[in-house]
């Protein structure tokens, strides 16, 4: 007697990816409803029940969510992010002041030499001693953003891995213990697509798209202090300008 064929992942599983494809795709944004339990099993040829383990997974994960009655969507985005060059908020007063509770995690922290580019935008020369780290940002415990620093080794001797953890605000740190204060940076903000490295820690699939941030904040002088580059989780940040329109 044959043996039967063995799936390599299990149906509700194959569902939770296919719908993890469709909600990264350019036609679905916060907010917007998924298709009905209905729906996905005629056109998937499978039973409900799998189709509702499926989503039951994906709203334990945060990334659907049931809306009452009408039906699963896309979560509305919880972290707005101001992209105005003279913002001076920190991302946690961010979050703290939208009502959420911000976490981190520090992933890495360690020293290396700065390249060409990173070189160029602090304004420092090539193979100059950086300190390097990166951050997994989250809010209510759901990751939405990986942040990777990079701030001249020569002017903030002293500072440690322990200087980070526990929730310490970067800039306020900067402040006390050094005297700089961080007021006007200059940002980039582009599209990217997630590594294996990102999408796990963001929990989406590998190769979805992400937000990606390029930051340089400067001291009150105008010098550059920190190279910032964020990854984020396209489904839980928005960026926007509330710059006053110019009055006629």
């Amino acid at each position: 007697m044959r043996e039967p064929v063995k799936r390599a992942k299990p149906i509700y599983v194959e569902v939770q990816d296919y719908l993890l494809d469709l909600i990264s795709g350019p036609d679905y944004g916060p907010g917007d409803r998924v298709p009905s339990e209905r729906a996905l099993a005629d056109t998937l040829g499978i039973n409900r029940m799998t189709v509702r383990k499926a989503i039951d997974k994906l709203v334990d994960r945060k990334v659907l969510e049931r809306n009452g009655t009408s039906g699963t969507r896309v979560p509305l985005v919880q972290v707005t992010r101001p992209i105005e060059v003279h913002s001076t908020l920190g991302i946690t007063r961010l979050i703290r002041n939208a009502g959420g509770e911000p976490g981190n995690k520090l992933l890495h922290f360690g020293e290396e030499k700065a390249t060409e580019s990173i070189a160029r935008r602090l304004d420092i020369a090539a193979g100059s001693d950086l300190i390097m780290f990166r951050r997994l940002r989250t809010v209510n415990d759901e990751p939405f953003c990986i942040e990777t620093s990079y701030l001249p080794a020569a002017r903030f001797t002293g500072l440690v891995a322990e200087d980070l953890v526990g929730g310490q605000s970067l800039y306020e740190l900067l402040k006390v213990r050094y005297g700089v204060e961080a007021s006007a940076r200059d940002r980039e903000i582009g599209v990217g697509i997630a590594t294996e490295l990102e999408a796990r820690l963001l929990l989406l699939q590998p190769g979805s798209p992400t937000l990606v941030l390029r930051l340089v904040a400067r001291d009150g002088d105008g010098t550059p202090i920190e190279y910032m580059k964020s990854v984020n989780h396209p489904h839980h940040v928005v960026f926007r300008n509330s710059t006053p329109a110019p009055q006629d």
